[in-house]
């Protein structure tokens, strides 16, 4: 296997849902047989949750009409972020995809930045921007306003981020449109540079995965955040889930 991920066989579910994404935060299952393979194991590690259309599978393969936006279904990049930042009472804790066919080209890695990076490595000013100003976050019934680094009493971390929203006011960014007025994104021009400095940092220090077929990707939503380079190959084809804990 050459991809960075953690190869993990499904003999001992236990020990693969407490060792593997507790280390990296992320793990890759290979030579699954389908996808009902991978249904049984993401059921070992929690509840596979209804995502943005009440279903609990989206399908990720090219469908006309999104050509011009930063989104699943085109072929586009997608810059970092965590899923469903807007999610309530909180996104969800672990993201899965499933891969069907891969990009015969090359193209389409799926590519991961745990968070602990940015706390490491940004500027006091942009810390203090992601601890203490809380952004509006729309989601599937309404939105949620809390900051992009969470801390729980119990000390657990949670991270939400979109570079989309920060520098478009959408997490579906038109990329044919105008750059708008940084007084109406939620962050301002403040929010703007820091997404660049955060999409920076995750291209230096992601890393990059292309799930081979039959193979399950999964992490740590509230950790790590995620992006996808530009593909070509319109057949490729994955399946995504969500998962509560």
């Amino acid at each position: 296997m050459t991809s960075n991920g953690v190869d993990v066989r499904i003999t001992d579910e236990k020990s693969f849902s407490e060792t593997a994404l507790a280390d990296t935060g992320h793990a890759l299952v290979t030579e699954l047989r389908n996808e009902g393979e991978a249904v049984h194991l993401l059921e070992s590690l929690g509840s596979i949750i209804p995502q943005y259309d009440g279903k609990v599978r989206h399908d990720v393969t090219y469908q006309p009409g999104y050509q011009d936006q930063s989104y699943s279904r085109s072929t586009n990049t997608i810059r970092a972020h965590t899923e469903a930042p807007g999610w309530t009472p909180e996104p969800p804790r672990y993201l899965a995809l499933y891969c069907h066919r891969q990009d015969r080209f090359g193209g389409g890695h799926t590519d991961l930045l745990d968070g602990e990076v940015l706390r490491e490595r940004l500027p006091a000013a942009e810390l203090d921007l992601m601890a203490a100003m809380p952004i509006t976050f729309p989601g599937r019934n309404g939105s949620i306003t809390a900051p992009m680094f969470e801390t729980h009493a119990d000390g657990r971390k949670l991270l939400r981020f979109s570079f989309n929203l920060l520098t478009s006011g959408s997490y579906e960014a038109k990329l044919t449109e105008p750059t708008p007025d940084p007084a109406d994104l939620p962050a301002g021009a403040a929010g703007v540079s820091l997404a660049h400095q955060v999409s920076a940092l995750f291209d230096e220090f992601r890393t990059r995965i292309l799930i081979p077929e039959n193979g399950l990707l999964i992490w740590d939503n509230q950790r790590l955040l995620h992006a996808r380079s530009e593909y070509s190959d319109r057949a490729r084809h994955l399946t995504r889930f969500w998962l509560s804990i």
